[in-house]
């Protein structure tokens, strides 16, 4: 069987731990914040989440950019010329050009190597959503999948990763063209905090204004109870953006809501995705139904 690296990007949110216990290699973002470019590697040796979203409220107001066709090569090269094939699962297309990106550089790479197995996954997902799919693919590796196999196992199953998150307001992601003029005028309202989720096609879509920041949070907790599938064997993710006490309070309510759930692990949303969503982000990601339109 032949070697095989599974690669993702710092989208993905996956801590440190998880990336040396995974065995997979991350590709950090970049961003601007006060006129500084920083890289977003994952152990936060640029910037912490801590003080990145410090900044958030101070008043800075970050950007981002895009992974670039060459960088891609550049990252994808070395592996494939020592013999390993690559599945790389990629932030959603739907919120970012990183993929069509991804597919420009694999295809000048197959003219140099033909006999490399080289594929690019759309996960259709931001955070741990995609991290979810690496996860996945490399336990169907690890049991003897090829690189293929595993490939089409994600685009077949990525329509049941499920994410419900609550932001303060909206002006975040309408600033970066994620969500239109009109879906950001929930952010207006005094008091109401906008609930989304993410579509088939991974774009992100408001669904619910919530009257105060609790009501909030047991609201995306409700949402995932009704179509959670099998919590006896999965974990499930809460991300947040700096505010630790809530995802605590999230991860509490989970587990009174769904007794049986494996576990709940809580983890930072990282610089990148928090640049579009804004300091106090409250997101849980886990294996359900398969999701609307």
């Amino acid at each position: 069987m032949s070697q095989y690296l599974v690669m993702t990007d710092s989208t993905a949110d996956f801590t440190p731990e998880q990336i040396k216990k995974l065995g997979i290699e991350v590709i950090p973002m970049e961003f601007l914040i006060d006129d500084k470019i920083y890289m977003n590697y994952p152990d936060g040796r640029e910037i912490t989440n801590t003080q990145f979203y410090q900044k958030m409220r101070e008043g800075s107001m970050p950007t981002t950019t895009q992974i670039t066709s060459q960088r891609f090569i550049e990252m994808f090269e070395p592996h494939l010329r020592n013999g390993k094939d690559l599945l790389y699962i990629c932030f959603s297309s739907a919120l970012s050009a990183t993929f069509e990106r991804s597919l420009t550089a694999i295809e000048e790479l197959r003219k140099t190597y033909p006999e490399r197995e080289i594929y690019s996954i759309d996960s259709r997902s931001p955070s741990m959503g995609e991290g979810i799919l690496v996860i996945k693919a490399l336990e169907l590796l690890q049991e003897g999948a090829s690189v293929r196999e595993a490939a089409q196992w994600v685009e077949e199953n990525r329509k049941y990763v499920r994410l419900w998150f609550t932001v303060n307001d909206l002006n975040h992601l309408k600033r970066g063209g994620r969500i239109s003029a009109t879906s950001a005028l929930f952010g207006s309202m005094l008091g109401i905090k906008p609930v989304l989720r993410v579509n088939e096609k991974g774009e992100l879509i408001p669904t619910e204004k919530i009257r105060g920041r609790k009501q909030s949070l047991e609201y995306i907790v409700k949402r995932m109870s009704e179509s959670i599938i099998k919590p006896e064997v999965q974990t499930v993710y809460v991300l947040h953006g700096d505010c630790l006490q809530d995802a605590e309070f999230v991860a509490s309510c989970i587990k009174q809501t769904i007794p049986t759930v494996k576990d709940v692990q809580i983890q930072y949303v990282g610089p990148v995705i928090g640049s579009h969503t804004g300091d106090g982000i409250m997101a849980v990601i886990y294996i359900g139904s398969e999701r609307p339109d």
